[in-house]
């Protein structure tokens, strides 16, 4: 089946289009969500995971999640994550064993589970809730690392694996484009917009339609096409940049960029390009760019310059850039100083908060810090765990190697940083800046 799909890309795009279209219709959404996990389990099962269909299942459902969640498709919110980690648990325990077992990634995950120990919520509140709303993202990074760690994927097969990921932000797109009002009739102002993100978090949605811009800019660089025509792409490129801009949310859109100029750069060292022929891309690239900007700074009323730039609707600088952010931030240090051994538990930074009388109740938007908050020095083995793994990988790599790792460990680190690890999509990528490419003449 998914040789199907790969090998009519342009129809599968176009059925993701439709899908988009059909996810207005309230009968649709749960359907498809369930349907997507059903054939899913079924691939995987029936395939015996003997030509990485597990890997491949998993990264449609990374790209999925956000267009579920927006269209009330999930059975229940955290969906996409559980299905992220079922499919490539069945992927290590069935077919044949291709991944090496990981010492520091078992660790990992049971120092996770460590601070489930300390977890005390107020009365009323889930104590399960809290727990796999902050630890269901790390356990998709624990298993999707158990299962990349090392593990050798063709680069036929990692492009396959990012034309999985960025399908199902067609339907996203499409569903986007359909629930966004007039543009004339939103207030634009210095903060992101649901309303241009299909009434959905515009930071989820930014995050994964930034990853799309990226996916779709490396087929383009690397001349592997994705639709089948370079033009049809460089078309979808600008439109998926055009909407991510719009939905004022900057995190994705920025990790995008910088993801994608890295992975350029070694593309080219590896193919002993010069640094003309850089320079040549670099100018094609942000001729484009600046294009899409100044046509959707003007439908903005020039809005997009002052939120990029951290001014209000007024066009006066902002105090507090990071929307809040830093404040939280500061709590979570006062919160170290309490509890620096093991931290003050899983999921009780929130709670925390809310007590404080401080009136900032909202739950980190910054994994480093909360990892440090709630796991304590825990957190610190954890965030060394995580960070030397794959900067020892990078060293031992080719430049092609280099350029993907570098901008899923870029990915990965950014987005924590700006989106915690609320959806599956940080954990899955930086479990990609694993792998050993092999080549099969197709890079």
């Amino acid at each position: 089946m998914l040789n199907i799909i790969l090998n009519n890309k342009l129809l599968f795009i176009i059925i993701h289009i439709v899908i988009g279209f059909l996810a207005t219709f309230d009968w649709f959404p749960k359907q498809f969500g369930l349907l997507t996990l059903l054939l899913g389990f079924i691939v995987i099962v029936v395939s015996n995971n003997k030509n990485e269909e597990a890997l491949f299942v998993a990264s449609y459902f990374t790209g999925v999640e956000v267009f579920l969640r927006m269209t009330k498709g999930v059975i229940s919110y955290e969906m996409g994550k559980y299905a992220v980690i079922l499919f490539l648990f069945l992927g290590m325990i069935l077919g044949p064993i291709k991944q090496k077992i990981s010492v520091a990634f078992i660790f990992y995950i049971l120092l996770l589970l460590l601070g489930i120990v300390f977890t005390q919520v107020p009365e009323g509140e889930s104590i399960r809730k809290a727990i796999a709303f902050n630890l269901s993202g790390p356990m998709v990074l624990g298993i999707s690392a158990l299962y990349l760690y090392k593990r050798s994927i063709t680069n036929k097969e990692l492009l396959d694996v990012l034309f999985f990921l960025i399908l199902p932000i067609f339907s996203m797109i499409s569903y986007m484009y359909l629930r966004t009002p007039d543009l004339k009739e939103i207030v634009f102002g210095g903060s992101s917009l649901g309303e241009t993100s299909g009434g959905f978090g515009p930071n989820q949605v930014a995050t994964i339609l930034g990853f799309g811009m990226f996916g779709i800019g490396v087929f383009l660089f690397i001349k592997s096409k994705l639709t089948g025509y370079y033009i049809l792409d460089a078309i979808i490129l600008s439109y998926f940049t055009y909407r991510g801009l719009l939905t004022f949310s900057r995190g994705g859109i920025i990790t995008a960029a910088i993801a994608f100029l890295a992975t350029s750069i070694f593309i080219i060292f590896y193919k002993k390009g010069s640094f003309k022929l850089f320079f040549k891309y670099l100018s094609i690239l942000s001729i484009f760019t600046l294009g899409i900007w100044v046509y959707t700074s003007g439908i903005t009323g020039g809005m997009l310059n002052n939120r990029y730039t951290g001014r209000n609707a007024n066009g006066t600088k902002k105090a507090d850039v990071s929307s809040g952010r830093g404040e939280i931030l500061e709590m979570q240090i006062e919160s170290f100083k309490e509890a620096p051994l093991f931290g003050i538990g899983v999921g009780n930074g929130k709670y925390k908060r809310e007590l404080s009388g401080k009136h900032i109740t909202a739950a980190s938007h910054n994994e480093v810090s909360r990892l440090i908050e709630e796991h304590g020095l825990i957190g610190i083995v954890i965030l060394v765990i995580l960070i030397s793994i794959p900067i020892a990988h990078f060293y031992q790599s080719n430049n092609y190697q280099r350029a993907f790792i570098s901008a899923f460990f870029i990915f990965w680190f950014l987005t924590i940083n700006h989106s915690a690890m609320r959806i599956a999509f940080p954990g899955f990528i930086y479990a990609l800046s694993l792998i050993k490419i092999t080549d099969d003449g197709s890079e």
